[in-house]
């Protein structure tokens, strides 16, 4: 068994979280009451059940759930309030890095303009990096049922916002139906403009998503990835290159994406040298934390604390930082875990 304080003191990275499904619950409700968004029960644990999605349902169930968020992320006010609380909770649990992603677009309803949307989220994101020493930085995401042409000016609204603390550029929303290889030009602009690169895939479709992703739009994460294993070529040309995977458990369960955390595929993935990084997803809908995700990996696939700690660093080194900062932060991190093995054993 390995101790839960020693999960928590671990340096932790957290490379795919979506800002609108990792609000607080008591936060939601508080921004519910102020701006008379429908909420799906009236007290704080009311809507921490209510939002958690059931085990085994559909992405598309998954999703659905976002509208009630979204409802109250339409003002800088609640996204900066939501991005600082967000990062706060991260650092209180040993999470030294953070990346952030959503939507902009999806934050307009109310005449907020996307820009407007990543400036408040940058600073809620830059407070919490004053006051607790999280390092956190924004991924852009575009939405593969908008359409190619979408997601291309989603690229380059990400690349002009560089500057403004994003450091990737991401492909989500409905997986099955909408292939990757449709929105390359959005990757290749983001490429051509030294921003990095992952996509969501292999959750509500098979292998050949999670191809399309790496072989034709070059991603050097996946979002997920819980399919790949069902292309044996594919897998070790991922463990080959060094093609990352951004495994979420507990959401890949609610999903129906995988039936357990013992049958997940983590283990395969680790045992194959497929680069891992444990995520939360989303922090709300799944009622979880990197912590409890790191805990579930342990307990579910019997994970040595070597293997814990490696996973843990290799979020460091996949980070979407620039060379040198994401340099200086593995070493800080690196003497941190050995500062621990030395005290576990």
């Amino acid at each position: 068994m390995i101790d839960r304080e020693f999960l928590v003191r671990l340096p932790k990275s957290e490379l795919h979280c979506h800002l609108d499904g990792s609000l607080r619950p008591e936060t939601l409700l508080e921004l519910g009451a102020a701006s008379g968004a429908l909420l799906p029960a009236a007290d704080v644990v009311g809507v921490r059940r209510a939002m958690r999605v059931p085990d085994g349902c559909t992405l598309e169930t998954y999703l659905s759930s976002f509208s009630v968020t979204l409802d109250v992320l339409q003002t800088a006010a609640a996204l900066e309030r939501v991005a600082f609380e967000l990062a706060e909770d991260a650092a209180r649990e040993g999470v030294w890095y953070l990346e952030v992603r959503f939507a902009p677009i999806l934050n307009t309803r109310l005449g907020l303009s996307v820009d407007d949307v990543v400036a408040a989220v940058g600073r809620g994101l830059a407070r919490a990096e004053r006051d607790t020493g999280i390092v956190a930085r924004i991924i852009i995401c575009a939405l593969r049922q908008m359409g190619p042409q979408a997601s291309l000016e989603v690229a380059r609204f990400a690349v002009a916002h560089q500057h403004a603390g994003v450091v990737g550029f991401d492909l989500a929303g409905a997986e099955a139906g909408h292939p990757a290889g449709a929105h390359v030009a959005a990757f290749r602009y983001a490429q051509a403009h030294a921003l990095a690169c992952t996509c969501h895939a292999g959750e509500a479709d098979g292998a050949d998503s999670v191809r399309q992703a790496i072989e034709v739009c070059d991603a050097i994460r996946i979002g997920h990835g819980t399919r790949l294993i069902e292309d044996g070529a594919l897998t070790a040309y991922a463990a080959a290159h060094g093609v990352a995977l951004e495994v979420c458990l507990t959401s890949n369960v609610q999903t129906g994406a995988t039936s357990s955390y013992r049958s997940h595929p983590l283990r395969a993935y680790l045992d194959q040298g497929v680069p891992v990084v444990l995520c939360t997803d989303n922090r709300l809908m799944s009622d979880t934390t990197v912590t409890s995700e790191y805990a579930h990996a342990a307990a579910a696939h019997a994970l040595t604390l070597d293997e814990l700690c490696a996973m843990a660093r290799t979020g460091f080194e996949y980070a979407f930082l620039p060379e040198a900062e994401g340099r200086a932060l593995l070493g800080r991190v690196d003497a941190a875990i050995r500062t621990l093995r030395d005290a576990a054993s």
